[in-house]
């Protein structure tokens, strides 16, 4: 008698647990908090019950092992059929942290038979809440399917924590498949209310894309990724953005490069992505529109994304504009305006970007803007105000003084550029002397700094050097460079092979040169192959150097024909424009020398047709008619050019020089041109010598200016490289 009511109350408690089970609308918790969680529903229902796990003889089966009779006793409890019973059975094992037993439980049920009853009856389901009949109802209860359906994802979840990632993500796409098999459509609002099939089908959703990453099937992850967003699955919006972020993440940082998506659902005339860059950045802007509107949690790092996305597309100005569209609130003042401000100054609009470093600089305390000083001396260098970068610089060392050696360093080369550019600019004797010194003198501490590993302070060593004619120590910084960077930048090449044209070590210089073209692509040959030339122009290899000249030209015309349309063709197209230009002017001075005048014509006439408001055109044209004996319209050709050009050394030059030749203007008038010169470029030994000319003239007190104008013309043509080091 007392086992009979053992046994009933056993029968009351199963039938109580697998009701709640299958009927309860509380939601599914995490299955890695459901499984391990000391106060789950299950735990309640055996401490309500009044009767004990240990004692409980579904439990004792179980603990056995005895899988089948634990089945029949549930089976005997309540109306379950086999396969009910089983996912009930297995659902409790994983609870228990059994992974094992609940996988081998689930592998007893042949879920493939049911499938076609699930489908029909969720299908079923919709179409009832869409026409409200109670009428043809469905082959089994939708709480059936839920039951069903979880045991499905619970063994995804298994194969999971088994590392079997492939299997479970095969197992979880079965649940994906079988509601869009059922709903091609997507799930109606409020399908599965009041009971967990809503819920498991969402947490698929969100389980199948990253159990493709785990399997390291990249192509699937990304197509699954695809599906849960295109379709209609009931999510909350912020599921949709934790799913937009993560697939926008995989898409930039995975390597995998997938097809574009087919879209054709969409509207004809939408955006749609045609690689993965595109994909994501679509993405992250409507993660960030959501953010303005407030329709999800603002996440901070999505801009960072985004930042990185459009900085890899070359797309800096709309990254400016995604910048500017943000509401206050998602990225700290000052992250705001040093972001801007790196896209500005990317972009080439140098004084937006400055004007934004600047407003930073005026919040908070100094040793809180290092990174915005050193970035403001960066920028007031590139646009050549020396002054005002080399003051940011200096306050920079004040700050970090005895700090980070790396950052020291780079403030270091900073404040040394500033002041080489100003020593170049320089009126008073005194200042250029004591700015060169300081350059050097800063340089040299940037690279105990950087440890002699830096490349650009070597290359700043280097050229500092140059400029002051120490041509020894310039070559050994140089040497040391393209030994640090392996051969691979082009201008640290080029430096080298000037420096040893300035020694009038012509075959060194021609050997660098080969060398550097064997490991220089073709298309980026045109400096290196104009340096050449005028190298074998300088040995009196003129025949030689017409030859290089004309590779140089064909390499041009090839890349004019061949260029891609990208982001930086319009740049590229610049560049070759102007390398063209120079190309034809050298040829035409060298025709000149050859005294093949229709030549020297025709290059004029192809640097007109290239660039019709050309300084260069009218400076060779001038050269042109001095040969020919014609000095007053070689003077009215270089006007020309000065009016184009207003500080084009060469015309300068020559234009004083015409002039004293004439003798229609004062001296001093004459002097003006060669003073502007130098005041350009203080290193130009034809200015120096006919500054001397001037002098000489003159007489008198002036016969010692000069004799130092001969004198600084004498040492700086030993010294002249075949082209400025710069």
């Amino acid at each position: 008698m007392e086992g009979r009511k053992e046994r009933g109350r056993l029968r009351n408690f199963v039938r109580r647990m697998a009701m709640e089970c299958l009927c309860s609308g509380e939601q599914l918790k995490g299955a890695d908090e459901t499984i391990r969680s000391s106060d789950s529903s299950i735990t309640k229902d055996f401490s309500a019950s009044g009767y004990s796990s240990r004692n409980g003889e579904v439990e004792q089966y179980l603990d056995n092992g005895n899988i089948e009779e634990a089945e029949l006793s549930l089976r005997e409890g309540v109306c379950l059929n086999y396969e009910e019973a089983r996912a009930l059975l297995g659902r409790l094992e994983y609870q228990r942290g059994h992974v094992e037993a609940a996988l081998r439980v689930f592998d007893g049920i042949d879920i493939s038979s049911l499938v076609p009853k699930m489908k029909i009856s969720i299908a079923r389901k919709a179409h009832r809440r869409k026409t409200r009949s109670q009428w043809d109802s469905p082959p089994m209860p939708l709480h059936a399917v839920s039951l069903l359906m979880e045991a499905i994802y619970l063994k995804a979840r298994a194969l999971h924590d088994l590392g079997k990632f492939k299997d479970a993500a095969q197992e979880c796409r079965m649940i994906l498949d079988i509601v869009e098999a059922a709903l091609p459509e997507g799930l109606p609002a409020g399908f599965g209310k009041g009971c967990k099939l809503n819920e498991i089908i969402c947490k698929a959703v969100q389980f199948l894309p990253e159990l493709w990453k785990l399997a390291g099937v990249s192509l699937e992850a990304i197509s699954e990724y695809r599906r849960s967003l295109l379709n209609n699955w009931n999510l909350d919006g912020e599921t949709i953005a934790k799913i937009q972020k993560e697939f926008s993440v995989f898409l930039l940082y995975s390597g995998c490069e997938a097809r574009p998506p087919n879209l054709h659902s969409q509207l004809d005339g939408s955006f749609v992505p045609r690689n993965n860059m595109e994909e994501a950045t679509l993405l992250l802007m409507i993660l960030l529109r959501k953010f303005n509107l407030r329709r999800v949690q603002r996440d901070p790092t999505v801009m960072h994304h985004l930042t990185f996305a459009l900085s890899m597309s070359g797309q800096l100005k709309p990254l400016a504009v995604q910048f500017e569209e943000l509401l206050p609130g998602l990225l700290d003042k000052r992250e705001w305006s040093y972001n801007v401000a790196l896209c500005y100054l990317a972009e080439e609009d140098d004084l937006t970007a400055l004007n934004l470093l600047k407003r930073i600089l005026k919040l908070g305390q100094e040793s809180e803007n290092l990174k915005e000083l050193l970035l403001a001396s960066k920028v007031c260098v590139e646009k050549g105000d020396y002054a005002e970068g080399a003051a940011y610089a200096r306050r920079t060392i004040a700050i970090i003084q005895g700090g980070c050696d790396q950052l020291v360093g780079v403030a270091d080369v900073l404040l040394g550029v500033s002041l080489s550019n100003q020593a170049r600019y320089a009126i008073s004797d005194t200042n250029r002397a004591s700015w060169q010194c300081e350059a050097l003198e800063v340089l040299g501490s940037a690279e105990k700094n950087m440890h002699w590993q830096d490349p650009r302070v070597l290359y700043n060593l280097s050229l500092e050097n140059a400029e002051q004619r120490k041509l020894d120590a310039a070559v050994f910084y140089a040497k040391k460079l393209v030994k640090l960077e392996a051969g691979s930048e082009l201008r640290s090449w080029l430096l080298l092979a000037r420096l040893l044209s300035a020694q009038k070590l012509f075959a060194d210089a021609e050997t660098i040169v080969d060398a550097a073209l064997d490991q220089t692509g073709k298309w980026n040959q045109g400096n290196l192959l104009r340096t050449k030339a005028r190298i074998q122009a300088a040995q009196g290899e003129f025949s030689d150097a017409v030859g290089t000249y004309t590779q140089l030209l064909a390499i041009i015309q090839l890349r004019r024909k061949k260029i891609s349309v990208g982001i930086s063709l319009a740049k590229g197209a610049e560049d070759d424009k102007s390398l063209e230009t120079e190309t034809w002017y050298d040829l035409a001075l060298l025709y000149l020398g050859m005294s093949q005048w229709r030549d020297a014509e025709v290059c004029v006439s192809k640097i007109r047709a290239v660039s019709c408001y050309s300084a260069l055109a009218w400076h060779a044209t001038g050269k042109l008619y001095e040969v020919k004996g014609l000095p007053k319209e070689a003077l009215g050709a270089y006007f020309r050019a000065l009016d184009l050009d207003a500080k084009h050394v060469p015309s300068l030059i020559s234009t004083a020089i015409i002039l004293r030749q004439l003798g229609d203007r004062p001296l001093p008038s004459v002097r003006c041109f060669l003073t502007d010169a130098l005041q350009l470029d203080r290193t130009n030994h034809m200015a120096w010598f006919n500054l001397g000319l001037l002098y000489e003239e003159e007489g008198g007190r002036s016969a010692a200016e000069a004799a130092e104008c001969f004198q600084a013309a004498a040492l700086l043509e030993e010294t002249a490289p075949v082209e400025p080091f710069r």
